[in-house]
């Protein structure tokens, strides 16, 4: 039965998207995650996956051509079925309409309409009844596996409108906001808050006020495996999702400005505290609250009304007691493991294994580079930072170097020549790498620019996928913490980790004189596959003269 695909929403302030590249032709054969085409939206270009299989009956937006969201796309079918009635602006009778991922989400629910068998993707056996739409753990990056439920933002019995947010969902890169793509009452949640579960796993089910879904859970399949939970059905699932959704009702009550938005640690914080997160102004994107408008956060902030008994209220909660260990009496907490923690685990293990590391450290004078940002700040509206300049000077050796910028494969060495590199950033939940695009082509001011803006989405957890993938070569740096030297593990597939420390100032000897100087030091990991060490130590070489001489990476 033949598919609508309409122009995906596939960011936050997307209205419009472009064809760039059709990778589909009419009559081509598709399957469920192959990619139609690549979109070009107001951020960037993004690959956009099927979630049906059929032929490629029609396309409704040629390469280069811009229509609106929800635009007519494509239609995937039966080989050779009719779709005048589609073309026609009409509906194929029981044909499910899909709709493209919104907001940084790269799978989605399909919307099924009245009486027709659920898609294959989503698992069901039977029929679903009229207006019911299921709904799945999305696939909100390319390496998710499974996801976890942070925080529902509805409950059971609440009316749901098309981009509303569901959940916070976290997944091996951060948590994102999951929103709904259909309208109606939210009938039944499948995981909890707090659960785990694997990708096109139940997550709810959305339909009519009222709807019986009595059955539908238990017939329910992802990849062929039952998922049936202990009862289904808005009655079961009003009494089992009770304290979540008391949770939720706290958290994200409506003020005269809507929705409060905020991250899961920062309510976690403000519950805590005893703050009232509509009390509190955010400063993450689209007002969202973040962990530190909690910490900054004072009662004073508060209308006169209220302040008074709302700073006693707040200093009473954060003053609670202490947990007091007795000398001598062994205690211990458990933390469960984030997803995030697990996917770091995982990946860092598997690197350290299979890469074979060696460390090659350098010392570089630091005293013309700080001379050097000195004057580039006194630009307006310019700020360049130490590590920015060390980046631009790695994506410039590199160019030299470029063995050095490179992958293993069983069968080859990959050679990038562009250079893409990826930037350590430490956030609540563990460490993740936003990727600068093309650094080599950015000038110092650029670099600087990006690093701040991709650092504080980082923080608030508001990165996409698409920005944390495709780095050639990683710099890390703590040396704002005071380490003055440290290795690092290899962030694969990239074969070298530039690991920063703090500029320290101590006596040099120049021309044959000890004067005081300020030098930092730098650690190279590379994986001895792909990078002999006379290579790696021609790297460091490059690197070191333009750290040492700024004026040389303006040229």
């Amino acid at each position: 039965m033949a598919i609508k695909v309409t122009m995906p929403r596939l960011s936050d302030t997307m209205t419009e998207g472009t064809v760039a590249t059709w990778l589909k032709k009419v009559g081509d054969k598709i399957s469920e995650g192959d990619i139609l085409a690549e979109i070009e939206t107001d951020k960037a270009t993004m690959e956009f996956e099927s979630f049906n299989e059929g032929t490629l009956l029609h396309i409704g937006i040629q390469a280069g051509e811009t229509a609106p969201v929800d635009s007519l796309l494509a239609i995937i079918g039966k080989e050779g079925e009719d779709i005048s009635a589609l073309l026609a602006g009409g509906d194929a009778p029981a044909a499910p309409e899909t709709s493209g991922p919104k907001a940084d989400a790269p799978a989605a629910e399909a919307k099924t309409e009245t009486a027709a068998p659920a898609p294959k993707a989503s698992g069901l056996a039977t029929e679903l009844p009229k207006g019911v739409i299921v709904v799945t753990m999305p696939r909100l990056s390319d390496t998710m596996t499974e996801g976890t439920v942070a925080t529902w933002l509805k409950k059971v019995g609440d009316a749901v409108a098309e981009g509303d947010i569901l959940a916070e969902i976290e997944t091996d890169k951060a948590t994102m906001e999951f929103e709904s793509f259909n309208a109606g009452t939210l009938l039944y949640i499948g995981i909890q808050e707090g659960n785990t579960a694997p990708v096109d796993s139940l997550l709810a089910i959305i339909g009519p006020a009222g709807t019986d879904i009595s059955g539908i859970a238990d017939n329910y399949t992802a990849g062929g495996a039952a998922t049936a939970p202990e009862a289904s059905g808005p009655a079961a699932e009003e009494t089992k999702t009770a304290p979540a959704a008391e949770k939720t009702t706290e958290t994200v009550a409506d003020n005269s400005n809507g929705r409060v938005l905020a991250s899961p640690l920062a309510k976690k914080i403000a519950s805590d505290k005893g703050i009232q997160l509509s009390q509190v102004k955010g400063s993450g994107e689209n007002g969202r609250i973040v962990k530190s408008d909690i910490e900054n956060f004072t009662p004073g902030t508060q209308t006169a009304t209220s302040a008074a008994p709302a700073a006693k209220a707040d200093e009473a909660k954060a003053e609670a007691p202490k947990v007091f260990v007795p000398a001598g009496e062994v205690y211990t907490e458990e933390i469960k493991n984030s997803q995030m923690r697990k996917i770091i685990a995982k990946r860092l293990a598997e690197s350290l294994f299979t890469a074979p590391h060696y460390n090659l450290v350098i010392e570089v004078s630091m005293d013309d580079a700080m001379q050097a940002r000195t004057t580039i700040n006194t630009v307006p509206d310019t700020k360049v930072s130490f590590n920015d300049m060390v980046i631009k000077a790695c994506a410039l050796a590199l160019k030299k170097h470029p063995k050095i910028n490179s992958q293993w494969k069983e069968d080859a060495i990959i050679i990038n020549h562009h250079v893409n590199i990826g930037v350590a950033v430490a956030v609540e939940d563990g460490l993740v790498v936003p990727v600068l695009k093309f650094t080599d082509a950015m000038s110092l001011s650029q670099i600087g620019a990006s690093v701040r803006d991709l650092a504080g989405r980082a923080k608030n957890k508001k990165l996409g996928p698409q920005e944390m993938e495709g780095s050639t070569f990683t710099v890390s740096n703590l040396g704002m913490f005071g380490i003055t030297e440290f290795n690092s593990i290899i962030n694969q597939p990239n074969s070298a980790i530039l690991s920063v420390g703090a500029i320290v100032e101590k006596p040099v000897v120049k021309n044959g004189q000890i004067v005081v100087g300020n030098t930092m030091m730098l650690s190279l990991a590379c994986d001895h596959r792909t990078i002999d060490g006379a290579t790696g130590a021609q790297f460091l070489q490059t690197l070191k003269q333009y750290i040492e001489s700024p004026v040389t990476m303006l040229a």
